[in-house]
């Protein structure tokens, strides 16, 4: 197939690795996928995304692990029925289940900044008019119907108001509101929070607790010094410094992040940079 054309120069980027998961840039032209879409903004704005442009948390934008930068796609929030055209220029999101990262002012525009996440379609698409596979109008024709909404439960008797499942933000959990009589007193309203699954109280993953980036360790001091400024930006609010280790290398680190996530993000940014040896590491924090 001809290449589709892009603003600017396009990049794919090599394989690279994140909390154990390989992750392989393709230029997949039927991209299509159903999953959860988050976002993200202050605290990266200004900053290099990973393609070396600037993100802009008030753009229309979004992370995506594996297609080029840039490319285009179209996000249709399955909630609300918003649908939107975001361009990607950045890698992520690393977060469990999370398929797109959107920048606020996309966030907004769908309609989920306050809950955080929303269950979205994410369609490659050609606003520019290069050759696909598939119009992108034809691919949003054929995708299935959002799922419905589950069949509200049946009404309780006469008296006591009829039972209401109210779905949290949050996925593990469901509030459940119950209107009851109680004998000599007023009806009053009832909140219990359903269990959670089993397991749900797990640890959280190793990557979560390894916070901090080692970019490199050299033998040289004014190298290492050189490499702090060239990372300038990269660790949104944190910038890259040294430290010498017991056998005189000096490293170079960044962090540690407040989240494994974060960490997550900036260390895909360093390997899209070409810091390919770029590595989580640190003492695990409770």
């Amino acid at each position: 197939m001809t290449p589709v054309h892009e603003t600017g120069p396009v990049k794919i980027g090599k394989p690279y690795k994140i909390r154990g998961r390989w992750y392989h840039p393709a230029d997949d032209h039927d991209y299509r996928e159903t999953g959860t879409a988050s976002w993200y903004g202050p605290k990266f704005h200004g900053k290099p995304t990973a393609n070396g442009e600037r993100f802009d948390q008030n753009g229309v934008s979004a992370a995506h692990r594996t297609l080029p930068l840039p490319s285009w796609v179209r996000v249709e929030n399955l909630d609300n029925g918003r649908e939107i055209t975001v361009r990607v220029n950045d890698r992520g999101p690393f977060a469990h289940n999370r398929i797109i990262d959107l920048s606020r002012r996309a966030a907004q525009l769908l309609d989920m900044q306050r809950a955080g996440v929303a269950r979205v379609r994410v369609t490659r698409v050609y606003p520019d008019g290069g050759e696909r596979r598939v119009g992108a109008r034809d691919i949003v024709a054929a995708a299935p119907p959002p799922t419905p909404p589950p069949t509200p439960p049946p009404l309780l008797p006469a008296k006591p108001a009829p039972e209401t499942v109210v779905t949290a933000a949050a996925p593990t959990e469901a509030m459940v509101v119950r209107t009851v009589e109680i004998p000599g007193a007023v009806a009053s309203a009832r909140i219990a929070k359903a269990a959670a699954p089993a397991g749900a109280a797990k640890a959280a993953p190793a990557a979560d607790r390894y916070r901090t980036i080692q970019v490199a360790a050299l033998s040289d001091p004014a190298r290492a010094a050189k490499l702090v400024a060239a990372l300038a930006g990269i660790g949104g609010d944190l910038s890259a410094r040294t430290e010498t280790a017991p056998s005189g290398l000096v490293r170079v680190r960044m962090g540690p992040f407040l989240t494994g996530a974060e960490a997550e993000t900036v260390l895909a940014r360093l390997h899209a940079a070409g810091y390919g040896d770029a590595r989580l590491v640190g003492t695990p924090i409770s």
